[in-house]
């Protein structure tokens, strides 16, 4: 069988990296890039075609907003947050000139688990990053206290009461060149059933 240009190889997804949100500056994705950004990261396992995730964009001037009301949700939350938790907060939703919330339904089914429905929501997210820095982009995926709180969730983005925020996936153009990290040895994780 001969390949495709187009193939899929495994150099362009062992270079996949995580870019720092506070290393995205615009330009990111258009509307035609980001269309194709997220039909790629559509193409997941999806046991039943239940699609069981949908996606929340932010930018422009709602990254200023979600940014100022994830803040309120802290202070809300905690008298005295962490040294740096507000900063940090504000630049992940105002430096990516870009971010995709990835928005597990997890409802009633009675064939396919909730736990599978967010398997395949999760697998969005790692393909939503292939998918950006395929296109040129830098993104990260974040997850922490806003994907489990769920007045913010309801209230501030809009979730309904069986969805789940699986993470946020800031998206733009690198101001850095990010090292790789130490990556696990494959031999070390790779056992042998025996019966």
């Amino acid at each position: 069988m001969t390949k495709s240009p187009t193939t899929l190889s495994l150099a362009a997804l062992d270079s996949r990296l995580s870019v720092p949100t506070r290393q995205l500056a615009a330009p990111g994705p258009d509307d035609h890039q980001l269309h194709w950004i997220l039909r790629s990261a559509s193409r997941v396992p999806d046991h039943g075609k239940r699609v069981p995730f949908r996606f929340l964009r932010i930018a422009g001037d709602a990254r200023a907003a979600l940014a100022d009301a994830t803040i309120a949700r802290l202070l809300e939350r905690e008298t005295r947050p962490a040294e740096g938790a507000i900063e940090k907060l504000r630049n992940r939703f105002i430096l990516p000139p870009l971010t995709i919330a990835v928005i597990a339904r997890l409802g009633d089914d009675e064939k396919i688990p909730a736990s599978e429905r967010f398997s395949t929501a999760s697998c969005v997210c790692l393909l939503l990053l292939q998918a950006a820095q395929a296109e040129g982009y830098g993104a990260q995926w974040l997850t922490g206290w806003p994907c489990y709180d769920r007045p913010f969730l309801e209230n501030t983005l809009g979730l309904q009461a069986d969805e789940q925020l699986v993470g946020t996936i800031a998206m733009g153009t690198p101001q850095v060149d990010v090292p790789d990290r130490e990556r696990p040895d494959p031999r070390d994780l790779l056992t042998d059933l025996v019966l």
